[in-house]
């Protein structure tokens, strides 16, 4: 008898605990706007927004020296390397590692239990979506600070023809490169879809921005997600490839899909216009950073 009491007990004392957490998860965000847990995460998750948006613009800038001359490497870890290379790099990298923690902290929030305003399947599209935009915010911290500390942010492409081999040399190792391309391929479609339906502009006040500023922010939005998806589409045909031929010298990251479009016929103009997509997106995050609501 006493040992169904204290079972009982510990279930109600879990289900209390459970609801506790909820409620407090739930109560995030009520000092600041949105999902952010205070008003200064909010702020600074705002810097990192303008922050991404820089790292976008140089992505996009190195993608069209790429384009004209050749040189150059396009992706997050060598957009963060031009900037530490300027005088006072260092410190405007550390206000962009901060920023992007920031944000990735004030998505992740928004992902646990945000867009209370929504329901249903949107609802969790949202959260899936801010959950995802949370760990490629963070993802660029990490590398801000692995610059900070070891001088170097490394390759993308090396990087990931590294971990390819990796999961390569496991049993079934090539089906889960596969699988990765497929997750890497439906993220592409994912990212063009809210360019084309404008899923975007659900999540903004555009209120708050002069009026040339919302005109702008549309064709800027449509722009960058539709053509950041095809680089994204390009480095899931590299997984793809890697996985049908067991060789992890054909996987890569952002820089290598940039390439490979450059290798393609017409390719100058094929990147020139990706790389544009990119500036565009940058463009567009320096409104959003103004204007998100969540």
């Amino acid at each position: 008898m006493s040992t169904g009491t204290s079972g009982d007990g510990a279930e109600g004392g879990a289900d209390r605990a459970a609801r506790e957490v909820r409620g407090a998860l739930e109560g995030l965000g009520r000092s600041g706007e949105g999902e952010a847990p205070a008003r200064g995460i909010e702020l600074l998750g705002r810097v990192g927004l303008v922050a991404y948006g820089v790292v976008h613009l140089l992505v996009g800038g190195i993608a069209v020296q790429i384009a004209l001359s050749g040189g150059g490497q396009a992706d997050q870890q060598g957009a963060l390397g031009a900037i530490a290379a300027e005088p006072f790099g260092v410190v405007v990298i550390v206000v962009i590692v901060l920023g992007l923690l920031a944000f990735g902290v004030w998505q992740g929030l928004a992902a646990l239990t945000g867009f209370r305003w929504a329901s249903g399947w949107d609802r969790a599209q949202k959260r899936i979506g801010s959950g995802a935009r949370a760990l490629a915010v963070l993802g660029v911290a990490v590398l801000g600070v692995r610059l900070l500390v070891t001088g170097s942010s490394g390759s993308s492409t090396g990087g990931s023809q590294q971990a390819t081999a990796g999961v390569l040399a496991l049993p079934g190792g090539r089906l889960l490169i596969g699988v990765a391309a497929l997750v890497v391929l439906i993220a592409a479609g994912a990212t063009a879809w809210t360019g084309v339906r404008r899923d975007f502009l659900e999540e903004l006040d555009r209120s708050r921005l002069p009026s040339w500023a919302r005109s702008a922010m549309v064709p800027l939005g449509v722009a960058g997600h539709v053509l950041r998806a095809v680089a994204f589409g390009v480095m899931a045909v590299l997984f793809a490839l890697a996985a049908l031929t067991a060789d992890p010298r054909r996987a890569g990251g952002l820089d290598a899909a940039l390439k490979t479009l450059a290798g393609q016929p017409f390719g100058v103009f094929l990147l020139l216009a990706v790389a544009l997509g990119f500036v565009a997106f940058g463009l567009y995050l320096f409104a959003e950073a103004r204007a998100r609501r969540v």
